[in-house]
């Protein structure tokens, strides 16, 4: 039996929060188990939890993690964001004091960390967050904060995002990051099991008494704004009144995924625009759309149909970091695309540029096995016994990953990305589509 991986094994081991006031069985009893396919990696042992390093970086020269290990004093007036109407001015003036960004790159557990997001960067995400961060494990395990949490002074905007059912552990977690980031975000999406399991995520829908007493502590004491992610009930009117409280709360930006909780599969299910665009009217605050973006059409789409102030990426942007930049992989270029060109950019150059940022921040070994399985899955698939060389390594390297990369090419394996004929080679697309 293929052993858990230890952050997973953490998370299982959880005492469980007393059970939901408004627990609803038949949400609970729908959950089932996602599939593995085969351009998965395996699941590794702790060989893959060991941090990758650039042997020839001195000391001096290795990046560090922020400073975590104490709480931030407060500077100025905690809770400055429940303060009347003007907390909604406030919202939208931090807002707009980072550009307002429109293009940003998804919470994802084990996915969206420092190297990703900065390659996400290079090709057109404007903003990001973090991976799930476990607000009780980050405040009582050092070794966690400092692996799962890494960040620089180029990685911004940026949200913070937690998990949590109680709201003094939630905030001290917070206190510990909200000098290194833009918005401290609540995760209330989760739909997996060991959400359930922990009690946290979308499972806190059950629960909107508690929801709330986690948003406003954090709104009354940090000095950051507060924004959460949520996904929709299946009636429409649940949703509004649910995004109604939280941005009564102290909620200073809603990212809202068009999906249930029972929607897990966004390959089956598309998300709901028309219900985004509900909360967008509903609210005061901007509002993030979550759900059916695979390229730049989607994203000049859905910014159009829901009036969201900004769209999230994620499964598209694992096999395609660069879609910011208004690239897309093949399966999505229709065959009546005649302007769709070569853009002279392939997912193996992009795995070289997240290798060489992992060696310049490093990661666990775990992380980089995901990304290159996700970018290079169409490779694979062409080329089956390099997975499988892949998938034999219990302890990785970057010069076997380089050499992976090479041998790929010497191979013939070609899988260009595709750009639409006036878009630029690289960089961001915000105006050239209108944005």
């Amino acid at each position: 039996m293929n052993k858990p991986k230890p952050l997973i094994s953490a998370l299982l081991n959880l005492n469980l929060h007393p059970k939901p006031l408004f627990s609803n069985p038949i949400h609970l009893m729908a959950l089932t188990q996602t599939r593995t396919t085969h351009s998965d990696p395996p699941q590794n042992d702790a060989e893959d939890d060991v941090l990758c390093s650039n042997p020839e970086q001195t000391q001096e020269e290795q990046p560090s993690s922020p400073s975590l290990d104490e709480t931030s004093s407060f500077v100025g007036s905690p809770g400055k964001y429940l303060t009347g109407v003007s907390r909604f001015e406030r919202a939208w003036a931090h807002w707009t004091k980072l550009g307002r960004p429109k293009l940003i790159v998804a919470p994802m557990v084990d996915n969206s960390e420092l190297p990703f997001r900065m390659l996400c960067r290079k090709y057109g995400a404007e903003a990001a967050y973090t991976p799930m961060l476990h607000s009780r494990i980050f405040n009582e395990n050092p070794k966690y904060r400092s692996e799962e949490f890494t960040t620089s002074k180029e990685d911004r905007p940026l949200f913070v995002q937690f998990c949590a059912n109680d709201p003094d552990i939630l905030l001290e977690a917070a206190r510990r990051v909200e000098s290194h980031c833009d918005y401290v975000d609540i995760n209330l999406g989760c739909p997996q099991r060991i959400a359930r399991r922990g009690y946290y995520g979308a499972f806190l829908m059950d629960n909107l008494p508690l929801v709330k007493s986690l948003v406003e502590k954090l709104a009354l004491n940090l000095n950051v704004p507060v924004s959460c992610k949520i996904r929709v009930f299946p009636k429409l009117e649940d949703t509004l009144k649910y995004a109604k409280m939280l941005e009564d709360a102290g909620c200073s930006l809603l990212a809202v995924h068009g999906r249930t909780r029972d929607e897990k599969d966004g390959k089956k299910f598309r998300a709901d625009w028309n219900a985004i665009k509900a909360v967008k009217n509903e609210l005061r605050i901007p509002v993030l759309a979550n759900g059916n973006i695979r390229h730049m059409d989607d994203v000049r789409n859905c910014l159009e149909e829901t009036g969201a102030d900004g769209v999230l990426s994620a499964e598209t942007l694992l096999e395609n970091p660069a879609l910011f930049a208004g690239f897309r992989t093949s399966n999505w270029v229709a065959d009546n695309e005649k302007d769709s060109i070569d853009g002279k950019l392939d997912q193996a150059d992009l795995v070289v540029q997240y290798l060489k940022l992992c060696e310049k921040y490093p990661v666990p070994w775990r992380m980089i096995r995901s990304h290159v399985h996700k970018m290079l899955g169409d490779w694979f698939r062409v080329q089956p016994q390099v997975r499988e060389e892949l998938n034999a390594q219990s302890r990785l390297t970057f010069e076997f990953l380089y050499g992976l990369v090479d041998q790929l090419r010497e191979l013939g394996v070609q899988v260009p990305l595709h750009q639409k004929d006036d878009a630029p080679a690289t960089g961001n697309l915000a105006e050239v589509i209108g944005l």
